[in-house]
């Protein structure tokens, strides 16, 4: 008999051990790729437009959303292309997220080599490159006029002997 009441028993304190509390917060985003708020990098005043919640694709499937596009940024660029050479070699992603008024925040960088492997480039590189991303203002707004949204954002610069070589998307 004490077998039977056991497991009903047993299943119960499992199943409550696993359940979370409502403010318990937990160590992982809600959606993968997420770019939480960082209190130790991110500018406070940088605003969420829906409830801090950003949707998962890089605006609907539309090609780069800047004023000018693509050649626009290659010209915000153009500065790397003349940088002094170094022997790195790889990739530079910054990821960030456009609001719906256009405005940029929440910037976060990848580094890799040129086969995809972490590895860390000159400080002094990254941040120039960090600084010029900061600099780009002509955001268009994501969604339409009467539902603007917010979107992730990214920018990838191949590096090639410590120059810019390109800019994707």
């Amino acid at each position: 008999m004490i077998q039977k009441i056991s497991w009903p028993f047993l299943l119960i304190v499992v199943f409550a051990s696993c359940q979370k509390s409502k403010t318990e917060k937990s160590a992982y985003p809600d959606h993968v790729g997420d770019i939480a708020f960082d209190e130790k990098t991110d500018d406070p005043n940088f605003k969420i437009c829906l409830n801090g919640r950003i949707p998962q694709y890089y605006e609907f499937g539309k090609s780069l959303q800047y004023k000018g596009e693509k050649p626009a940024i290659d010209k915000h660029f153009e500065i790397l292309k003349q940088n002094e050479s170094t022997a790195e070699s790889g990739y530079i992603t910054i990821r960030f997220v456009v609001n719906c008024e256009g405005k940029t925040g929440r910037y976060r960088i990848e580094e890799m080599s040129n086969d995809y492997q972490p590895m860390s480039f000159d400080k002094k590189l990254v941040e120039k490159i960090l600084t010029l991303t900061r600099e780009l203002n002509g955001w268009i707004v994501g969604g339409d006029q009467a539902h603007p949204v917010d979107y992730y954002q990214y920018l990838t610069f191949k590096i090639e002997g410590g120059k810019l070589i390109e800019i994707m998307p």
